[in-house]
């Protein structure tokens, strides 16, 4: 059973501080999306910028502090924007136990995982109103595992530089629709040459071939399952014309499209 006591998106353009000096009573989840400021885990400052998760523990020690910001426009400015959960209970103690927890890590600010926290924020409150707990209890144990692959994949000891799995991401959200490399490397603000060596060098194959596994991979499934015409697979799935979705196809796997379909539907 677990507790969630808030759930909630906070922004604050008005100086803020908060102290639990003596050590926090519950699990904290707090994620950063927009503008700065500062935090304090157990006695180790950090610079707290968008994309930076905190991950608290009953006991630690936790101070926050949200003051002005010199703006070189405008003046001094305060802006900053998070996310953030508070619970407590045996599966979140369980899972935070599994494996150790960096208390401040950076995480790519991904649309899915915001659309699941605001999930969440919606559900808790029609639990206050008595709605279903339970669905509550597992979007956040879906939550707890998204954040924790996140943080794996961009920490120092994963072996992947923090923009190639950028780039891994915004390819795996955008292969089905038609994207260019100048749109990946637009993403992580990196040159077209940059990022296509790093990505190579990262993941061992490049961009579109990767790209190309996700669509293939989304055929597959739209020709087993569903009774599209191989024309409207091949848009549906990233490849434009059905021509292009052909050559892709009989490379990788050495018969057709229309020829793999027949064989499935006589399994």
């Amino acid at each position: 059973m677990t507790n969630i006591l808030y759930c909630s998106y906070s922004y604050h353009t008005q100086r803020f501080n908060i102290q639990q000096k003596s050590g926090i009573p519950f699990y904290l989840l707090r994620l950063q999306t927009e503008g700065r400021c500062e935090a304090s885990v157990n006695g180790i400052k950090f610079d707290i910028e968008p994309g930076h998760l905190l991950l608290l523990k009953p006991g630690d020690s936790y101070e926050l502090s949200i003051e002005e910001k010199q703006n070189d426009l405008k003046g001094p400015l305060i802006s900053s924007g998070d996310y953030y959960l508070i619970c407590e209970g045996d599966w979140i103690a369980e899972w935070w136990n599994r494996s150790p927890k960096p208390p401040v890590s950076r995480i790519e600010l991904d649309d899915q995982l915001l659309a699941l926290w605001r999930q969440i924020i919606v559900e808790q409150r029609r639990t206050s109103l008595g709605g279903n707990g339970e669905l509550t209890g597992y979007l956040l144990r879906v939550l707890c595992l998204f954040l924790e692959r996140s943080y794996k994949e961009t920490a120092p000891s994963s072996g992947r530089p923090y923009r190639a799995t950028r780039m891994q991401r915004y390819i795996e959200e955008h292969a089905t629709t038609t994207f260019m490399v100048e749109d990946v490397a637009r993403h992580v603000s990196l040159s077209v040459s940059r990022s296509v060596h790093l990505f190579k060098s990262t993941f061992g194959k490049s961009m579109i071939e990767y790209a190309h596994e996700i669509r293939l991979s989304a055929a597959m499934e739209r020709m087993k399952y569903t009774s599209m015409t191989l024309d409207q697979i091949a848009e549906s799935c990233g490849f434009g014309a059905y021509p292009y979705f052909y050559k892709i196809f009989k490379k990788k796997y050495g018969v057709s499209p229309g020829a793999y379909r027949i064989l499935e539907e006589n399994v």
